[in-house]
């Protein structure tokens, strides 16, 4: 079990060492003191899982808070669920590592941005050891301030630190949200363990406030997840290099709000009404997510709102009380969103840094592997069997179905939403007439052996990745389901269900009537969407993202800078400066003054004790005579 320690442990050592030797160190060493640490650390958690027996583990790993009856020691935990984390950031996170070596190539802070990504890797594998929900908020914490090294990690441009700045505000927000949440589970219970609250709420000891607990938790998990009002921040991380967007958005900081959640069930299930509140800001997110999708034409915009539209997904999941398929989905999406981002980049690294998909079209030939992987990837989030994203995502909207028919109706919009707009993607991307420069023709190429090998494991997990919770009517066991179980409420399985029911059939009419759309509007009509100047009506609301960020901008960044403004140059000038500085001159003019009386001579100190002893006599007698 001492292994267990080394799995955190590997990364930041590997964060040390390539960021103490920055610049210095040559690439070739910085690439692989960055990218062994996580591989082993993954080959530590593949050996954990094999040898687990269901049983939940704690290892104390040293003392830390003590306050009269209060203590939280930093504790690990090791059961079924942070186990199954471990697998997909450390597997994920390597490939993604990897894939950095040759994407950062030429890039003049390599060991810095190796030193970086092990820093995320760290940290988020303390949100998910964590025993107590303290612990988790360090983890909490550390991906949010790496969030903000990463995508600001290009500084060269302003364009960029405020993409990283609006990361790190808004997830400040939600923050503190969460830490009302852990300050609120102290007074209730005198600890923050997940054991011991855990086993006091199904003993009885049900706190009056435990909705408040359970929204104040939620409000943590729609900063760090990107739901409603919160996202705002996760389109905009886009600014940093592509193996960020992968990381934050397949394997680490994203899943981070769905983990906490599926970790806190039971405070959840006591809180109908926070649940019921959790499944609808999904549905609101997944909707608005897609939506926006639709229209985009940057090509890691649109898979940024992709991951906005899949985490409501699984929030809507959660809403209806299925983690498993929850988790599940994150699992499956973990591999897709990765492979996408990552072809993604590949496109961008060979098209000299274009990410406009107007600017492509007919690369297929000239990047087999990335075409080929990323339509594989395509296939996958479309929910289209039998890739991953059909069995995850379709076990989410079987169980609204049961939940919630309005819900269930409005996911499978989304759905639809999401096929279109990822072929309408994949289309103009890869198929079609080359439209950009004679240059970038010119520089055309299938990326290194770093970039290609991690789409094709990526693909290999995004076809099979179903596999991992196969479900009965597909010959599976529901792996998954069996092995979270023990950690989570029990609940009426599904049950058997027909391809030609209304409730199989309808996500299916959603993931191949969409995409069949798409190639006849982009591919056999050929059309390109316009150039943004020449957009109009409800497409240009649409592709302006419905002037979120603007209205935003004019009822809170606008006001707050007015109040700064009016506090700097106003109250600042009319209060402090005028009032309470005026005072201090005051007396210092005055005390500067009266020093003066003070002289040092002693014949001039006899002369004033006359004058006032001549005084206090004259007075004294005008008064008796009075």
């Amino acid at each position: 079990m001492s292994l267990i320690y080394l799995i955190p442990l590997l990364p930041f050592i590997g964060f040390v060492v390539n960021g103490l030797s920055f610049p210095s160190i040559p690439k070739q060493l910085a690439a692989i003191i960055g990218t062994i640490p996580p591989l082993v650390a993954f080959i530590l958690s593949i050996q954990l899982f094999v040898n687990f027996d269901g049983t939940t583990q704690i290892l104390h790993v040293a003392e830390w808070i003590k306050l009269g009856d209060l203590q939280i020691p930093l504790d690990f935990q090791i059961d079924a669920l942070s186990i199954m984390m471990l697998l997909v950031i450390t597997g994920v996170g390597t490939l993604i590592h990897i894939y950095s070596i040759g994407y950062m190539s030429h890039d003049q802070g390599f060991g810095k941005f190796f030193a970086f990504l092990n820093l995320f890797i760290f940290f988020m594998l303390i949100l998910v050891l964590g025993a107590n929900f303290t612990v988790l908020f360090i983890g909490w914490e550390g991906v949010g301030l790496c969030s903000y090294l990463l995508i600001g990690f290009w500084n060269q441009k302003n364009s960029y630190g405020n993409a990283a700045r609006k990361a790190f505000i808004m997830n400040r927000i939600g923050d503190l949200g969460f830490l009302i949440g852990i300050f609120l589970l102290i007074q209730d219970f005198d600890s923050t363990d997940y054991a011991t609250i855990f086993s006091s709420i199904q003993q009885g000891d049900v706190p009056e406030n435990l909705g408040l607990i359970a929204f104040c938790l939620f409000v943590g998990a729609m900063g760090k997840s990107a739901q409603i009002p919160l996202f705002t921040w996760l389109p905009d991380a886009m600014a940093g290099p592509t193996p960020v967007s992968a990381l934050i958005h397949a394997a680490t900081m994203v899943t981070a709000g769905i983990y906490m959640v599926i970790r806190a069930n039971v405070i959840f299930e006591l809180s109908p009404d926070v649940l019921q509140f959790v499944g609808w800001i999904g549905l609101s997110t997944a909707l608005l997510g897609a939506i926006i999708g639709l229209f985009q034409n940057d090509i890691k915009k649109v898979l940024a709102y992709s991951t906005v539209s899949q985490l409501g997904y699984m929030f809507m999941g959660l809403g209806a009380s299925a983690y498993s398929a929850s988790f599940f989905h994150v699992m499956t999406h973990a591999f897709f969103k990765a492979l996408l981002f990552l072809g993604a980049g590949s496109v961008i690294h060979a098209m000299s840094d274009e990410q406009d998909i107007r600017k492509m079209g007919g690369l297929k030939s000239k990047m087999p592997i990335t075409y080929f992987t990323f339509l594989l990837g395509t296939l996958a989030i479309s929910g289209i069997p039998p890739f991953s994203g059909f069995f995850s995502k379709d076990e989410i909207l079987a169980h609204l179905y049961h939940h919630d028919l309005l819900m269930w109706s409005l996911a499978i919009l989304g759905s639809a939403c999401t096929s279109f707009y990822m072929f309408r993607v994949f289309i103009l991307t890869f198929w079609g007439e080359f439209r950009g420069t004679e240059k970038q023709a010119s520089h055309l190429h299938e990326s290194p052996w770093s970039m290609t090998i991690p789409l094709i494991i990526l693909a290999i997990f995004s076809v099979a990745g179903g596999l991992i919770n196969l479900p009965h009517f597909a010959g599976g066991n529901e792996f998954l389901a069996h092995w979270l179980a023990p950690l989570l409420p029990s609940t009426e399985p599904l049950g058997e269900v027909s391809f030609l029911s209304l409730e199989m059939g309808a996500p299916l009419f959603a993931a191949i009537i969409p995409p069949v759309l798409a190639i006849y509007i982009f591919s056999s009509k050929k059309l390109i969407p316009s150039e943004d100047s020449q957009i109009q009506g409800i497409q240009k609301l649409i592709y302006q993202k419905f002037y979120i960020d603007e209205l935003y901008d004019l009822i809170i960044v606008k006001p707050v800078n007015f109040l700064s403004v009016f506090f700097g140059q106003v109250i600042d000038f009319l209060v402090i400066d005028l009032f309470v500085e005026g005072i201090g001159k005051i007396v210092q003019y005055t005390s500067t003054e009266f020093r003066r009386i003070q002289t040092g001579n002693v014949g001039y100190y006899v002369f004033m004790m006359v004058i006032s002893i001549a005084i206090i006599l004259f007075m004294g007698l005008k008064s008796w005579i009075l």
